[in-house]
């Protein structure tokens, strides 16, 4: 269970001493034209350990937004967009040296303000460098199409940026999030405004900072501030051409009605309520492991996480004792701390809503382990939820048809094949799906029938950008990652060009 925790004493002091090294020598704020915006009033970013505040960070508004969309037209307008691929392709590899010369800064921020154990953190912020680095290279790789139309006619077609494009990205992944959005749409040539989340927007205004002298003044620009007024402002702005969002499904409707206004094109990222199938000859070394990561990784705090577990009547009390254990044995303590496995959850309105939750499968179904907060004194001041478990559990119940966004797994058996099938695709959403199996065939057909943009197979994970990344029916559309997200941020044309006989 790793080495003693301190006392919540020791953890608060550690925390407001870490608090003051991470801000210490940077001025937190908006990022527009290659500047800080540091005027206007400020929010209070929340350690999520401790229940106090990291920094004051400047908030923008809709005019703020104004202003950054601005300038990014006039960076774009005024030479990014004649930039060539190699150019791109170079300042991106240039900004990824610079945020891995400070990996372990940004780590410490996301850390901070996510309360994500710091080993996850820093595996994120790589992840984030590695995405730029993948559009970096992948840019260069682009080609247009030349169409065999006839002997008297040139026709091919050719990718264009769309000019200035717009972000919106959630608090649970923060940098990585955006570099989701700011790799492929720099990378296609785009000038970007990005809104990062309220909650946790200090990596993203960091790295941000990171790229000055790297991009023209006005390229990558970074608005923190609300959803309802900055993100609002981004989805609705009549000169961005177009928006990516991740987050939840019922905000992302308002920004595809926003930006539906004006014919923006959209992509979105939104919930899930994923099911992981585990088939009777699933070997359950790897596989409890495997729906464990995917539903307590980031204390649950993840789109794509594995909450609903569909296992076989054969295997369910073996499977089920077996992942009890599993849920009990996670460490849930300092985030600083390596041996953590576990942190409390981002915010205190998060934290209500899986305690809510919790209350509701308690009436709904049995729980067999968690659904509470850890008894460790040294806690109390954080959003710790204990890992999880209801057994019972059935697809009309709360628990089992809504996403929680937090540490709570459900259990379900089935007997047959197409009951399963039947289970796993019964719900508003479609983002991730697991299989757990030791047949070939048996995967092909599960991954066929599954109504999931991503199938993982005996495993959580990984997300690589080489793959495109989204769901279908409510969980969204587009995808983000993959050489699939360059294309959505470039529009396409044909060109025809009629040939003459020659004449000499």
């Amino acid at each position: 269970m790793g080495s003693p925790q301190p006392d919540g004493s020791a953890i608060a002091e550690r925390h407001r001493s870490k608090h003051r090294a991470a801000t210490a020598d940077v001025e937190l704020g908006g990022w527009i034209d290659g500047e800080r915006r540091t005027d206007g009033p400020t929010r209070g970013i929340e350690d999520p350990v401790i229940g106090e505040p990291i920094v004051e960070v400047p908030q923008c508004d809709a005019d703020d937004v104004d202003d950054a969309v601005d300038t990014a037209w006039e960076a774009f307008d005024g030479g990014w967009e004649e930039a060539t691929v190699r150019d791109r392709s170079k300042r991106l590899f240039e900004w990824a040296d610079v945020l891995s010369d400070h990996v372990e800064e940004l780590t410490l921020l996301e850390c901070l303000d996510c309360g994500k154990p710091i080993s996850q953190a820093r595996g994120e912020v790589e992840g984030a460098i590695d995405t730029i680095e993948f559009y970096a290279s992948a840019v260069r790789a682009q080609r247009g199409s030349e169409v065999p139309a006839g002997e008297d006619l040139h026709l091919y077609t050719k990718q264009e940026p769309y000019g200035v494009v717009g972000g919106i990205v959630p608090w649970n992944y923060p940098l990585w999030a955006a570099a989701w959005k700011l790799g492929p749409a720099l990378a296609a040539g785009n000038a970007c405004v990005l809104k990062p989340a309220s909650d946790t927007p200090l990596s993203t205004i960091r790295a941000a900072q990171l790229s000055a002298g790297i991009f023209p003044d006005g390229v990558l620009n970074v608005v923190p501030g609300s959803g309802s007024d900055v993100g609002q402002a981004v989805a609705e702005h009549e000169d961005v051409r177009k928006v990516s969002f991740t987050g939840s499904t019922a905000v992302g409707s308002g920004v595809m009605r926003a930006a539906a206004d004006r014919v923006a094109p959209v992509t979105m990222e939104l919930g899930g309520k994923s099911p992981f199938v585990v088939f009777p000859d699933a070997d359950l070394d790897k596989v409890v492991p495997a729906v464990a990561d995917g539903i307590f990784y980031s204390t649950g705090e993840i789109c794509d996480a594995f909450s609903r577990a569909l296992v076989h009547e054969s295997i369910a009390e073996e499977f089920t004792d077996r992942f009890v254990e599993t849920a009990e044995s996670y460490v849930l303590g300092d985030p600083l701390d390596e041996e953590t496995t576990m942190g409390p959850l981002t915010s205190e309105s998060q934290f209500e809503t899986v305690m809510e939750y919790i209350e509701t499968g308690k009436k709904e179904a049995e729980l067999l382990c968690g659904g509470g907060q850890p008894d460790d004194p040294a806690l109390s001041e954080g959003y710790y939820v204990e890992p999880t478990v209801f057994g019972g559990v059935r697809n009309g119940m709360t628990i089992g048809s809504e996403e929680i966004f937090g540490p709570v797994q459900t259990i379900q058996t089935f007997a047959e094949y197409d009951e399963a099938i039947e289970l796993a695709n019964d719900t508003q959403y479609g983002l991730a799906a697991g299989i757990g199996t030791e047949r070939t065939s048996l995967v092909h057909r599960t991954a066929d029938d599954l109504e999931a943009g991503l199938v993982y197979v005996n495993e959580y994970g990984p997300i690589m950008p080489d793959a495109p990344y989204g769901g279908f029916k409510r969980s969204g559309f587009g995808k983000d990652l993959g050489l699939e997200a360059l294309d959505h941020y470039q529009r396409q044309k044909s060109v025809y060009v009629n040939l003459d006989e020659p004449e000499l």
